[in-house]
């Protein structure tokens, strides 16, 4: 069984020491941090919330990012300790490598390349939304042709993507002081939100809390959630259904802190600043979420909020144009980050896979005086600029995050596996309560993965049987781990 040989702790460090593949370690748990808000403060909240406040939870949108939070958080105590332990790039593919083998780590890898690379395209049309907002409000039209949803080509997304890989390529430590300057902004404009919203909230809108559950277009046809037609219950929007069918679409608001484990190879000290990094950056954006969809369904009725800028349109719906102005300038420097480390998060996974030869390998080559892995990072901002000019964010949104609970699900059962291969390892962090939380975690993403659509969930099905298909053909044949002794622990 080939297919399933482990790639030990050890050979997965010592590769990281190999010159040619060899990344610059310039990253603090400061700069981790900062990484993990800036890239989970994005499409989430200043996108995605009128979307499910409006379709599918009403006022009780804040539970359901409190219900993805929890589910996140059990994951991310579970994310701390593999980082920690195992401080190599590639986040999943990695952990699945050393404890699942070369197979299931090619799914996860396939599956985190499903997850980041359409994120990034997504949060790079959200960008758009709001660059078009703002000129509007300065009197400037953009052609419906080349931006906003029904665009032919958003050539705005595109080209902030190009931008953003440029700086990507010029190295990890000028990324991380772009980052810092824009999350300042950012989380300038999230406070403001909170402050400023606070003045217009009217009690009325918080009635009812939770909306009764109804049959609406939102989740008609194979719009439905997977766990309704499972049990037969006639598809509903609202109500309790609605608040956890919601909160498997806020779940994207989260994606993000597992990004910053894919940075491991670039800390100075992984052991201690990665778990710091993860959980820190959860806790504080979870705070912000909540307090940032209580103000706005409080602002306005849900049933009116905009999906393309609701925080903005909220401000412009009470006549504050002057905040809304400020929402969509803090909107745009804050997708920015996200579309940005997203993007550093996929090249660093596919960094892994070509330097283990299941992509060719000439992709895994570091460039000389930036210390990046320049080729598949040029290669990834190609991509998810052509994706984020054609694709709607609606269409993806969905599939970003069966990708990710999917991933999530296999860390967390990779940390009880590796806890009974490899008892001797030093964990500098410790999930704790193990079995208990890893299981708690697995069950959690199962939950809201079967309450997403159902043609999320034949869309996944499809792009993994792709996976196995280039792994046969290509993967396989060419693997790194089958032309040298591994331990098969």
């Amino acid at each position: 069984m080939e297919v399933f040989r482990v790639k030990s702790i050890e050979q997965s460090i010592q590769d990281t020491e190999e010159p040619e593949h060899r990344l610059r370690k310039d990253l603090s748990a400061l700069d981790l941090t900062v990484f993990g808000i800036g890239v989970i403060i994005g499409t989430g909240i200043f996108v995605l919330t009128g979307r499910v406040a409006r379709d599918l939870a009403g006022p009780a949108v804040a539970l359901s990012f409190v219900a993805a939070g929890i589910v996140c958080a059990l994951a991310a105590l579970c994310y701390a300790e593999f980082a920690s332990t195992v401080p190599v790039a590639g986040s999943a593919y990695t952990f699945s490598f050393a404890t699942l083998g070369e197979f299931p780590a090619w799914i996860i890898g396939w599956d985190l390349t499903l997850e980041l690379m359409l994120a990034a395209a997504v949060v790079a049309v959200g960008w758009s939304g709001y660059l078009t907002s703002l000129l509007s409000s300065m009197g400037i039209t953009l052609p419906a042709a080349i931006a906003g949803e029904g665009a032919t080509f958003n050539l705005p997304a595109a080209l902030i993507v190009l931008l953003l890989t440029a700086i990507l390529v010029s190295g990890v430590k000028l990324s991380s002081r772009f980052n810092l300057v824009i999350v300042t902004i950012k989380l300038a404009v999230v406070l403001l939100v909170i402050v400023a919203g606070l003045f217009f909230i009217e009690a009325v809108n918080y009635s009812p809390f939770i909306p009764p559950s109804q049959a609406t277009p939102a989740v008609e046809g194979l719009a439905a959630p997977l766990i309704q037609v499972l049990f037969g219950i006639s598809p509903v929007a609202f109500g309790v259904l609605g608040i956890f069918s919601a909160a498997a679409i806020v779940f994207f608001a989260y994606i993000g802190f597992d990004v910053v484990a894919t940075a491991a190879e670039e800390t100075r000290n992984p052991r201690r600043d990665l778990p710091i990094g993860i959980i820190a950056s959860l806790v504080i954006c979870t705070i912000l979420y909540v307090a940032v969809s209580l103000v706005v369904v409080g602002m306005q009725p849900y049933s009116q909020l905009s999906e393309a800028a609701p925080l903005a349109d909220a401000f412009k719906a009470v006549g504050q144009t002057w905040a809304a102005t400020l929402i969509s300038i803090g909107a745009l420097a804050g997708l920015t980050t996200v579309v940005m480390i997203l993007m550093m998060g996929q090249s660093r996974v596919m960094f892994a896979m070509s330097r283990d030869h299941l992509l060719p390998a000439g992709l895994a080559k570091v460039h000389p005086r930036f210390g990046t892995p320049y080729r598949i990072t040029i290669m990834v901002g190609v991509i998810v600029a052509i994706l984020a000019g054609l694709v709607p964010l609606s269409t993806i949104a969905e599939l970003v995050n069966i990708g990710t609970l999917f991933a999530f699900v296999v860390v967390s059962i990779a940390v009880v596996i590796l806890r009974r291969t490899r008892p001797d390892l030093p964990r500098s962090f410790r999930t704790p309560l193990v079995p208990l939380v890893p299981i708690l975690s697995v069950l959690a993403c199962l939950y809201l993965m079967l309450n997403l659509p159902v043609e999320t969930w034949v869309r996944f099905v499809v792009w993994m049987i792709i996976g196995v298909v280039v792994y046969v053909t290509y993967g396989y044949r060419h693997s790194r781990v089958s032309r040298r002794p591994l331990d098969s622990r």
